[in-house]
């Protein structure tokens, strides 16, 4: 009997006596997608915050004023946006597996010539490279999962997955460590981007080998490479597909080129759930980032004052134990994420999450106040702020954006939502550290309070549970 590719994607099998296995085992192949998918997040995770800790010792050696600190910060987060907005999209058009391996390609170009770049020009040029690359494969990756593996644990293995950001993060502070400790010299911030090469490479050309989204290609009418395609993904012969997928049954024929079909009808609603809370939480996320350096010197101690190679290389090696410390928070929070989402949902946990936010804020405000510093409140509220974020809003709205749109402009919408993200980021980046300084942090925090209460607030009022939910139906 025909069926549609999630049916088959979904499908239990059962013992010889006619009982179920209890759930649709994976192929290799569909391990050997998520894997390739997997190790973009963690490159992200790797190359960004070894940027960061790079970031002291370009600016000695190019002499970078805070201007020029501020433009290579920023170039990457620019890329990021443009990355996940254009490039996602692309992903509709021109199919989800040419995407997936040209951002690997564009990344592993991005990586060689920051690494040999001869001036901060040049260098800023190459890190905005490296960010569309990543933005791209917000989109990307998590659509090449979730449109390949059964809709009871999507969720599970597309945060899975997410996970790795983290992992690569905490793994590429311990490398720059020891690389610094090691070589303390200001020109090993060149082997940071030198190290990723040849992984990115093999990741590009193992992708080369992975099937198209069958999804994908029966939303273009393209009925005979869908079913070769899902042969291949569930290592079966035995696939006849239904010709019309359930979502195009009397729907609306969404066209990957009109952006305002993120806006009409219905799918206005998935837009701003998937968008709205993204922003919100990414302005509440880097808010915090500003506070991290007080955190770092009360952990870990003060700074060194003087200018030469030994105090950069110091300062340096303080940031990363900070940086290893916020991303196993981070690692704690969205181990809980991957454990509850498909048994909760997204909607509870990102409500819960963003109200999570805001007590820990809160908390932080009071150890914040001037005449009652306290130390280990804020240390307290800051955690359960990281530990709240990653159980909900962090990885909630990037598993939502994934899930809420049709597969006709599934790579838009979720390229739009995680671009509406970034936005918030530059916000912040920008305008934050002179609110700081104006108002200062006992009236900044309640205000990024606030922003997780509005956060909150969106997310029930546009709530699309997607949690188990046939992506043909949406």
């Amino acid at each position: 009997m025909k069926r549609s590719v999630q049916a088959y994607i979904d499908e239990i099998p059962t013992w010889q006596d006619g009982s179920s296995m209890g759930n649709a085992p994976l192929s290799a192949m569909q391990w050997l997608v998520w894997s390739l998918a997997t190790a973009g997040k963690f490159f992200e995770g790797l190359i960004v915050f070894m940027g960061g800790i790079a970031l002291p010792l370009v600016s000695d050696q190019f002499s970078i004023d805070q201007t020029g600190k501020g433009l290579i910060t920023a170039s990457t987060l620019a890329g990021i946006l443009l990355g996940a907005l254009l490039l996602g999209g692309l992903a509709d058009r021109f199919g989800r597996k040419p995407i997936f391996i040209g951002e690997m390609l564009l990344l592993l170009v991005g990586l060689l010539g920051a690494a040999f770049s001869s001036s901060s020009e040049a260098l800023i040029f190459w890190l905005f490279v490296i960010g569309l690359a990543l933005g791209a494969d917000y989109p990307t990756a998590h659509l090449v999962i979730s449109e390949s593996i059964p809709a009871s644990i999507r969720g599970r293995l597309v945060l899975g997955a997410f996970s790795f950001q983290a992992l690569g993060a905490v793994i590429g502070t311990a490398i720059s460590a020891v690389l610094l400790s090691a070589k303390p010299e200001l020109s090993t911030w060149r082997i940071f981007y030198l190290l990723p090469v040849i992984p990115v490479a093999l990741v590009a050309l193992g992708r080369l080998f992975l099937p198209e989204s069958s999804h994908w290609l029966l939303s273009k009418g393209h009925l005979a490479k869908a079913e070769e395609n899902l042969r291949k993904l569930l290592n079966r012969q035995d696939i006849e597909l239904l010709k019309i997928e359930i979502a195009e049954e009397g729907s609306l024929k969404y066209s990957s080129s009109n952006w305002g079909s993120l806006f009409q009808g219905k799918q206005l609603r998935s837009t701003i759930l998937a968008s709205l809370p993204w922003f919100l939480q990414d302005i509440s996320t880097y808010g915090i980032g500003i506070f991290t350096p007080i955190i770092i010197a009360s952990a870990f101690g003060a700074q060194a004052q003087e200018h030469n190679l030994a105090a950069i290389i110091h300062n340096d090696l303080i940031g990363a134990k900070g940086t290893a410390l916020v991303d196993v928070g981070f690692l704690i929070g969205i181990g809980f994420a991957i454990w509850l989402s498909d048994k909760l949902g997204r909607i509870p946990l990102q409500i819960a999450g963003f109200i999570g936010c805001s007590i820990g804020l809160i908390l932080a405000a009071f150890g914040s106040n001037p005449d009652s510093y306290n130390f280990i409140l804020i240390v307290f509220g800051f955690f359960l702020f990281q530990f709240m974020t990653n159980l909900g809003p962090n990885s909630q709205t990037y598993l939502i954006a994934g899930e809420v749109f049709p597969t006709k402009v599934r790579g838009i919408g979720a390229g739009f939502a995680a671009a509406c993200g970034k936005v918030g980021a530059v916000i912040t980046a920008f305008f934050f550290p002179a609110v700081l300084n104006s108002i200062g942090a006992e009236r900044l925090l309640p205000l990024l309070a606030l922003v997780s209460l509005v956060g909150a607030l969106v997310t029930w009022l546009y709530r699309v549970e997607t949690k188990g939910i046939n992506l043909e139906t949406i």
